[in-house]
């Protein structure tokens, strides 16, 4: 693929998670990111960012930082005690360095001072996302695998999957055009207390194939399987 096509992809499968209460400019910068391919999830106070957050995983916080409930760099003190390692860039009126400070300590990875140019945030973004996110990513052409969230995505949708599933559709990946053995497949997916069959794996790899409409998975007879994109 194309280093600008996957670049495009990779953006698609990112998800910003944008807290602000002003709901104007969250409606435009929802737009702004949207326009660009970026997923974006909007919530108007610290409270309800802090309960979705529990639920959904982030590749990016975009946290404004007077927030009702709870306030920008309390909620990310509360995320980073959590073990939530989500970049944050601060969106702030704020020029004291004090609170400047303070929101670095809370765990935050770069501010914006409002009001900015739309362009800097968008650089920024980028910037914070190629150092920790776009190497995370690996595809094969409208496969990819996102490591970090633990999910198979197809043309940026990401894949109702199974664990076993998962497990084996990424295996078949990692042995992409070459023959991966059935007794290899068992061995992964189950373990010692547990049985698996070769039956077992047949009824993966069709449910697999319907999932993939383009990309085939060839049947080696008596040996095994091989994803051929």
């Amino acid at each position: 693929m194309p280093e600008k096509s996957l670049t495009g992809l990779l953006r698609v499968l990112i998800k910003i998670l944008l807290v602000e209460d002003d709901l104007l400019f969250a409606e435009t910068l929802t737009d702004l990111l949207e326009d660009e391919g970026y997923s974006v999830t909007h919530c108007p106070n610290g409270q309800k960012a802090l309960d979705i957050t529990y639920e959904n995983k982030f590749d990016v916080y975009l946290l404004d930082i007077n927030l009702p409930l709870i306030d920008g760099i309390t909620l990310l003190k509360e995320l980073r005690g959590a073990n939530d390692n989500t970049p944050s860039i601060f969106l702030t009126s704020h020029k004291d360095k004090d609170m400047l400070s303070r929101g670095f300590l809370s765990g935050g990875d770069d501010f914006i001072t409002k009001p900015f140019d739309t362009n800097e945030l968008l650089l920024r973004i980028h910037a914070l996302l190629r150092r920790v996110k776009i190497t995370k990513i690996k595809c094969i052409r409208l496969l990819c695998h996102d490591e970090i969230h633990k999910r198979i995505l197809y043309d940026g949708n990401e894949l109702d999957l199974s664990f076993k599933e998962y497990q084996l559709l990424l295996l078949l990946m990692q042995h992409v055009n070459n023959v991966l053995p059935r007794e290899m497949i068992i061995d992964e997916l189950w373990n010692s207390s547990e049985s698996g069959s070769y039956g077992a794996v047949r009824v993966y790899i069709n449910r697999i194939k319907q999932l993939l409409p383009v990309m085939k998975i060839e049947n080696i007879r008596g040996i095994g399987y091989k994803l051929v994109p």
